[in-house]
């Protein structure tokens, strides 16, 4: 067998996949276009957040040393601070300040002690205080959240709620990250129609849409560029038609029937191919190349076996274009409601239905794995890694489990 046509295993396709692409070019962004992207660049504290100590209940400012005699302890009171007010006086020995949350501390305090372990004497000049504090009691820190100077969020780090919310309190309002990439998307095959153009003796090309809707979701820009025939020139006029998008998937036309003249029309283009063949079921045919800076990825024909393939190397592709530090599949630990046994060779991604019993994610393989069948794609919440080399697997054996980014 020539090392073209060896079968990869998966681990390896997707290191080889992963190897064509490199995050794109950044682009500065508002809050709202950045979230669930990762940042191109580390980002430094431009502020010493919080500026100040600051209380974190509603209570009195103390002197810890002060309350080492047994309790009640009175407290002379010397003014109330307010959140977004600065303190006027300083706490010096047998007095204290009243304090609301997020207020500054003032000079002098050390520690809070909560609103409920006090006693505020009427007119509240005084107070008593009921429980003895260490110092830092109920204190936020300066600097806490952030310092001047240090790296904030490095590059590659998701940008969520709170990371978003981090760089607006450093007076952010736009961010640096990569560049969505550009997907085109390309169907082919004889036997296809348009939703909008149904015809007798066809059925509709569902990949496309299936697999625009994916790109959308892993962060990119999809183009659809038609249903390609089952000739070399056409599926070739297609293919020339993409060049310039960051990233080009084709379904169908991979394997080496007559019809088959996608892995033909790339090498007629300068595609150099990398791998073609990978140890999976679904989705055995599978190209990866690249031309200048476009990476090509050809897709099984099947539906499913489409979106398969598509979660194992075509989303981390596109998540290491975004400039994710983490690309891999997730994987969750489970056990198998059921039994499963296949021949050796070949790694299974069993479709499940996966659900909590017991503390324990139990995943239970779904009737169908026939590649045609999207209803069960529709259905399955995991897949089922069955390791390559082995054969059986038993009720309530251990099992990895990859969560599907694809479901509602």
């Amino acid at each position: 067998m020539k090392e073209d046509d060896a079968l990869l295993p998966v681990e390896e396709a997707r290191a080889r996949t992963l190897a064509l692409v490199s995050p794109l070019p950044q682009e500065w962004v508002r809050m709202e276009e950045a979230l669930g992207r990762a940042l191109a660049v580390d980002v430094r504290a431009q502020r010493t957040l919080p500026p100040w100590d600051n209380s974190a209940m509603d209570g009195f400012a103390v002197r810890s040393a002060d309350l080492t005699a047994p309790p009640p302890i009175r407290l002379q009171v010397r003014e109330t601070i307010y959140a977004g007010q600065m303190p006027r006086e300083e706490v010096r020995p047998g007095t204290c300040a009243r304090i609301m949350t997020g207020a500054p501390m003032p000079a002098g305090a050390d520690a809070v002690v909560m609103r409920e372990r006090t006693r505020l004497a009427p007119g509240g000049e005084t107070v008593e205080i009921l429980e003895a504090v260490g110092p830092g009691n109920f204190v936020r820190p300066r600097g806490e959240d952030a310092r001047e100077g240090e790296v904030l969020l490095a590059r590659g780090t998701p940008l969520g709620i709170p990371e978003l919310g981090l760089l607006v309190g450093q007076g952010m309002l736009t961010v640096p990250v990569p560049r969505r990439p550009r997907v085109a998307i390309l169907s082919t095959g004889d036997e296809l129609c348009r939703a909008d153009a149904p015809a007798e003796g066809r059925i509709v090309d569902a990949n496309a849409p299936a697999l625009s809707l994916a790109v959308l979701r892993a962060g990119g820009v999809p183009s659809v560029l038609g249903i390609a025939r089952d000739t070399l020139e056409d599926v070739y006029q297609h293919l020339a038609a993409a060049e310039g998008y960051d990233l080009v998937l084709t379904s169908a036309g991979m394997s080496v029937g007559e019809h088959d003249f996608v892995r033909e029309a790339l090498a007629k283009l300068g595609v150099e191919r990398d791998f073609w063949r990978v140890a999976i079921k679904p989705g055995k045919p599978l190209a990866v190349g690249r031309k200048g800076s476009t990476a090509y990825v050809g897709l099984p024909g099947n539906p499913t076996s489409s979106l398969v393939t598509f979660e194992l190397f075509v989303r981390p592709a596109l998540r290491r274009m975004l400039g994710h530090s983490d690309v891999e599949p997730p994987r969750v630990g489970g056990r198998l409601a059921g039994a499963l046994q296949k021949p050796p060779g070949l790694a299974h991604y069993v479709r499940v239905t996966a659900a909590w019993q017991e503390g324990e994610l139990w995943a239970r393989p779904l009737s169908t794995q026939t590649s045609g069948v999207l209803r069960s794609a529709a259905s399955a919440t995991h897949l089922l890694h069955f390791p390559r080399e082995a054969s059986r697997l038993a009720n309530g054996d251990n099992v990895e489990l990859l969560p599907l980014s694809w479901g509602a």
